[in-house]
C-alpha cells in the first residue's frame, strides 16, 4: 500500500464507537473536516 499524502481523500470506513453505534467517514462528508490520526500500540500495557 502506498503512503498517503497530505490532502489525499481517505477511503471509506466504519468504526464502532460503542456496542450499539458505529460511525462512518461518510457521516461527515461535506459537513465537517476530519483529521485521521493513528497511534501504534496505543492503550497497550507496558
Amino acid at each position: 500500500m502506498a503512503m498517503p499524502s497530505v490532502g489525499q481523500i481517505a477511503p471509506e470506513f466504519t468504526l464502532p464507537v460503542s456496542r450499539e453505534h458505529n460511525v462512518s467517514l461518510k457521516d461527515y462528508q461535506g459537513s465537517k473536516n476530519v483529521v485521521l490520526a493513528f497511534y501504534p500500540l496505543d492503550f497497550t500495557g507496558g
